[in-house]
């Protein structure tokens, strides 16, 4: 949201709308399209692709709608508890999301590796002992672990960095100084790309140099799907902070009216808190 009205008399209710069917049938045609891509049927990629950038244009087309309605004077405070309650929802659904793949990540270390390596499957994996990224020999190809240093100790401090950074924007937004909050939200989003470098090139150190890949064993894939997964939602999160950028170049918000600007900022902190959790339990332990 951006600029609010607070004497709007009326709580805003929006017509009849095209895009949330759009939205349905475009990831349709998306799931479709990676499903037949893994399986290996060549209309695939495409169908994937196809559907993805129809789902895009779609969100920009949605989203377009309600910052014209919120610029034009249709929202008001009422309204603005409804996006904190929705953003609020929304973040925690993004919680469980993660303390699933913490919670498989927890039930292989504590539970799985030590059946594996008791009296009873002696006689399968003699050799077997239950310590995290060991596998039974024989199953798959030799692997090496992923350290905390350099790079994720780096991305830690760049994501600790950027919260600062966003933090400060924030705070300049509220004294009404548009080109500070400009600037540090910039090197924000600077900060969430460098980020994403080291990840993609942390993961070709990993499949070149570790021979750690998705397929080896629970350890490859956990390590892959939490850090994976995060570096999605570093993505998605640089993408909001760029819109509010925009946005905020464009003249919308102000001190007392910004919620556009604080909901992407609460999801970029949440990323920033699940990151240290990655660092403890997936580089350390």
């Amino acid at each position: 949201m951006g600029s609010q009205h607070a004497n709007a008399p009326h709580y805003f209710v929006p017509g009849p709308s095209k895009w949330p069917v759009l939205a349905g049938a475009t990831l349709l045609v998306t799931m479709a399209g990676a499903s037949a891509w893994v399986n290996g049927y060549g209309w695939g990629p495409v169908a994937n692709i196809i559907g993805l950038l129809g789902f895009l244009v779609v969100l920009y087309k949605w989203f377009g709608d309600a910052i014209a309605e919120s610029e034009s004077g249709l929202y008001n405070s009422r309204i603005d508890v409804s996006y904190r309650w929705s953003m609020s929802w929304f973040i925690f659904s993004e919680v469980m999301f993660f303390a699933g793949f913490f919670g498989a990540l927890f039930y292989a270390r504590a539970v799985t590796l030590p059946w594996l390596a008791d009296l009873d499957h002696k006689l399968l994996w003699p050799d077997f002992a239950a310590q995290w990224g060991n596998t039974p020999a024989g199953t798959i190809d030799a692997y090496n672990k992923m350290g905390p240093f350099p790079i994720p100790t780096i991305n830690t401090a760049l994501l600790l960095l950027s919260g600062v950074t966003l933090t400060i924007s924030h705070h300049a937004l509220r004294a009404g100084e548009r080109s500070k909050t400009a600037f540090w939200l910039f090197a924000t989003i600077l900060l969430g790309a460098i980020f994403m470098g080291f990840q993609v090139y942390e993961y070709m150190h990993a499949y070149s140099d570790l021979n750690l890949k998705l397929t080896s064993g629970i350890y490859g894939s956990t390590f892959f799907m939490l850090t994976g997964f995060h570096g999605f939602h570093v993505t998605l999160g640089a993408i909001m902070l760029a819109v509010v950028l925009y946005r905020l170049m464009k003249g919308h918000f102000t001190p007392d009216h910004h919620f556009g600007f604080e909901g992407a900022a609460w999801y970029w902190h949440f990323v920033d808190v699940v990151w240290l959790g990655l660092y403890v339990v997936v580089y350390w332990l």
